[in-house]
């Protein structure tokens, strides 16, 4: 079965199968059900890649990808009713704290692997754009209309501090007469190209290939956020500061400063320690497919997995990493 058609399957939650029919399964195969986010998004190419590695691993094993949504995600995973879930290690964090969009504390959630360390902020506008820079948007004092990914996602989450440390609330750009779209990022790129949307803000590796693809049917720029903004920004949610560098899209001459979280595998304290390790063991024994399936593990490299700071690895995960030398 093409790779692709295999992301498609487990993209609508159907089990995955194995090449030549179903395999009996074993003793040891697992049933792992992962929660990630929408489907034909980066994440939705992520846990397909995750749950090939499992079933490569440990033939017979059972994986479906459900779509979901950051905070949802860390929900799920914490109440067990999925196995794994795909968020931003600063979601997870702020679900330990209590903070929104979380009413409680969750303090339950293990980390089994990073899985991109660069979930960075990236602003797109027309090119012909009146604004050079996120600062310019607030001193116009303008209306402006801005798609953020949906609510419950740390994608939306950062957007609404972005625009905030730069002196523009939610509230405040809809007292200029602006409104925020909340919707899921391909959504909001063709709001953009239909004249819908002024901004498209997400979270995600670059060079993205939806950006480029933008690019092909109309001229776009990106743009930067001043130190002092970062600054801010990285205060409110635990960002770090990270430059895109120079020509990195070809429609992007100059560098641009933004800030950048991180995407996370995660698991909850419940889950067995043999259970977390055959998972980790699973990627690591796998990660060529892992590098030719998605992007950030070729760029990341397989040292990186274990990196999930601010979170705890689940013991597991980290007896494998120990095994295999890297951590």
């Amino acid at each position: 079965m093409h790779r692709s058609m295999k992301s498609l399957v487990l993209a609508f939650g159907v089990s995955a199968v194995l090449i030549g029919g179903p395999v009996a399964a074993s003793a040891d195969s697992l049933k792992i059900t992962l929660a990630g986010g929408s489907v034909g998004g980066a994440w939705s190419a992520m846990g397909a890649a995750i749950g090939q590695t499992i079933r490569l691993q440990v033939p017979g094993s059972s994986f479906t990808y459900e779509p979901g949504r950051d905070a949802a995600n860390v929900q799920l995973v914490s109440e067990g009713k999925v196995q794994l879930g795909i968020t931003h290690a600063q979601m997870a964090l702020s679900a330990s704290k209590g903070a929104p969009p979380f009413k409680q504390k969750i303090t339950n959630i293990r980390a089994i692997a990073l899985l991109d360390p660069e979930a960075t902020v990236q602003i797109v506008v027309r090119k012909d754009s009146p604004y050079a820079n996120l600062d310019d948007i607030a001193k116009a004092n303008k209306p402006i209309r801005i798609a953020l990914n949906k609510r419950g996602t740390m994608m939306a989450i950062a957007g609404e501090a972005v625009f905030t440390a730069a002196g523009l609330s939610p509230k405040a750009i809809a007292a200029n007469g602006g409104r925020i779209e909340y919707v899921d990022f391909n959504s909001g790129l063709d709001m953009l190209k239909n004249g819908q949307v002024d901004l498209v803000l997400n979270m995600l590796a670059f060079p993205s290939a939806q950006l480029e693809r933008l690019s092909h049917d109309m001229g776009v720029k990106l743009l930067p956020i001043s130190a002092a903004t970062q600054a801010k920004i990285n205060g409110d949610i635990g960002t770090t500061s990270v430059t895109i560098p120079a020509k990195t899209y070809a429609f992007e001459p100059e560098p641009v400063g933004t800030v950048t979280g991180h995407v996370v595998l995660v698991a909850s304290d419940k889950m067995s320690d043999a259970e977390a390790e055959t998972i980790t063991k699973a990627m690591l024994d796998h990660f060529d497919y892992l590098t030719k399936a998605y992007p950030s593990f070729a760029r990341m490299g397989k040292k990186a997995l274990p990196d999930v700071a601010p979170l705890e690895l689940a013991a597991g995960a980290k007896k494998a990493y120990k095994a295999a030398g890297i951590q």
